[in-house]
């Protein structure tokens, strides 16, 4: 996996400078992507971000997958900790000129790693009872928010690829939304920090889904349009990730 930083070319900016500190794999994930204001999203983000748009539309996305070969550097994956389904609500924003992700939630299937992503890397980690499993070319996913005191955020439905495997180029939307190089959160003391990561760029495919239900996005306190989302489908991903760090 670790090979994955032998091709950098694609960066808009170099590596960080210092080791990684956790290696993931990423599977059958879906980017379910609204439109939404950007005035709608900014109360809900924390300065100095502001909201990034795309010819001044905001965007919103609720991202189902699983994950697999979780590990921190320097240690091997273990079953019961490495693998696990995850659900993020996600979105993109910017600071000091470099672009990101930043998240309203991220519930996952494995209470200790629910743990540690809370503990080591501040990001809103929620515990939630997950099901995800393929069936006759759907991926069939279900999540029920399962964390003390937190909000209640469902998703249930199902996903498919439908076209071509394409690789997003810059200035086109898909590039946008999918080819983010950090995250931005706060830790501890409320103080903004960044996460870099690192990726090879995304092979995407336009998907197709049915959603029975999907209330993540009104637990973050947004609304979602009344129309269909912009689909796309990724197969596999492999993630490095190095260790926040406090912004000035």
């Amino acid at each position: 996996m670790t090979g994955v930083l032998e091709q950098t070319a694609h960066r808009p900016w170099p590596l960080p400078v210092g080791p990684w500190v956790m290696a993931q794999r990423w599977h059958d994930l879906l980017f379910a992507h609204w439109p939404v204001p950007a005035a709608e999203l900014q109360h809900l983000i924390p300065t100095p971000l502001t909201i990034d748009t795309f010819n001044g539309q905001a965007w919103l996305a609720v991202v189902p997958f699983r994950m697999s070969r979780v590990r921190l550097r320097g240690t091997p994956a273990v079953p019961w900790l490495s693998a696990f389904p995850e659900l993020n609500v996600r979105t993109y924003v910017k600071c000091e000129g470099r672009p990101g992700v930043w998240f309203f939630s991220l519930d996952a299937g494995n209470p200790l790693a629910v743990a540690i992503a809370r503990a080591w890397f501040h990001l809103p980690y929620f515990r939630a009872r997950m099901r995800c499993s393929n069936r006759d070319g759907w991926i069939e996913y279900a999540s029920q928010r399962a964390h003390n005191g937190a909000v209640a955020a469902a998703l249930k439905g199902r996903y498919r690829p439908v076209g071509p495997v394409i690789f997003p180029v810059p200035d086109t939307l898909e590039y946008f939304l999918t080819e983010r190089y950090c995250l931005y959160t706060l830790d501890g003391k409320r103080r903004l920090i960044r996460g870099e990561i690192h990726h090879l760029p995304w092979p995407l495919q336009t998907a197709e889904a049915q959603f029975d239900q999907n209330t993540m996005a009104e637990a973050a306190g947004v609304l979602l349009p009344a129309g269909k989302p912009l689909l796309h489908f990724a197969k596999r991903q492999d993630v490095i990730v190095w260790r926040p760090q406090r912004l000035p």
